[in-house]
């Protein structure tokens, strides 16, 4: 079975400049990032902030193109895209962000945002488009009465119920979720989680879930890819990641998570995390790593397989056999 998305060595520069009389930086978000989903499943993209989640994002969303590496939805190629194929791409991906009430316009009732995206993309008549919207409503939980309601009118989880019903209006086949639970309450958390693994399995849709939170990563994902400085540390089935995270950045994140962390091992990366103006010469992470040799400090390592996952690490074994599987 083809794969609904299918991203290829993706990158993302930037030229920053830095004065009048001095030439302009490079500042490089992501760095070369491959991965595949299946309809119906999630990946997560977990990492610091500034490690180029959101960057990723408006990639896979078509917010942003690449600087290199190709990315394909639905079979068509999305980075240059067939004559007439664009319209029916931007269709296929939404998004919902993370702030629920700054990405809702403030000044238009709940019907009208709901319906707009069909104003711009169908030619479905009005009633059609209000009977669409009601049900979408009715999807993710909102009753009929709060079609003519603004958004300052709701809760938190209630305006982020809305941001989802919104990006699924043009029933797109993959939804980008750009930390969508992490402004919410705990209990609101678990209730918008469940929302959204509801409507995938109603739906059939793939989601691209961007968090910082392994604790919510664990409850949604299928497969889990952690960056850090725009590039993959480790990527590769949930169960095997959690179980027995190999790359010490992974085993960082894991240890910090309650209820995930390894029972007698604890690693806290030393440091801050380095400028992406200026990233170390060899491993991105040598420089906050209790485990570093002068190889991770002189040489980038490549990402291999090693036990059912991706790694990029020089010294991975030997965390595969000192770890309990």
């Amino acid at each position: 079975m083809t794969a609904l998305v299918t991203a290829n060595d993706l990158k993302r520069s930037y030229d920053i400049r830095r004065g009048l009389f001095r030439a302009p930086a490079q500042l490089q978000a992501v760095g070369g990032i491959s991965f595949a989903i299946d309809a119906g499943k999630t990946l997560a993209i977990v990492g610091e902030s500034g490690c180029g989640k959101s960057t990723l994002a408006r990639l896979v969303t078509l917010i942003e193109k690449p600087s290199a590496g190709t990315l394909s939805l639905d079979g068509l190629d999305a980075v240059h895209p067939p004559a007439g194929a664009a319209k029916a791409l931007r269709r296929t991906v939404q998004i919902v962000f993370q702030n629920p009430y700054g990405s809702l316009n403030p000044r238009k009732r709940i019907g009208a945002i709901l319906e707009e995206p069909l104003i711009i993309n169908t030619n479905l008549g009005k009633q059609e488009r209000r009977a669409q919207a009601l049900d979408m409503m009715a999807k993710v939980g909102l009753r009929p009465e709060q079609y003519g309601r603004y958004p300052h009118m709701f809760s938190g989880g209630q305006r982020q119920r809305i941001a989802i019903a919104r990006a699924l209006m043009l029933r797109p086949k993959l939804l980008v979720a750009d930390e969508p639970v992490s402004a919410l309450d705990m209990s609101v958390q678990a209730q918008v989680l469940n929302l959204l693994a509801d409507l995938q399995r109603e739906l059939g849709l793939a989601y691209l879930f961007i968090s910082h939170d392994l604790g919510v990563v664990r409850h949604i994902a299928d497969d889990v890819l952690i960056m850090y400085l725009g590039l993959v540390m480790e990527h590769g089935p949930k169960e095997r990641i959690f179980a027995r995270p190999l790359h010490p950045y992974a085993q960082a994140l894991v240890d910090a998570t309650p209820g995930l962390g390894r029972k007698g091992r604890r690693i806290v990366p030393k440091g801050e995390l380095p400028s992406p103006l200026d990233p170390p010469a060899g491993c991105v992470f040598s420089t906050r790593c209790p485990h570093v040799t002068e190889l991770c400090r002189a040489q980038r390592p490549p990402l291999r397989p090693l036990d059912g996952r991706l790694v990029a690490c020089h010294d991975a074994e030997r965390f595969l056999d000192t770890q309990p599987a």
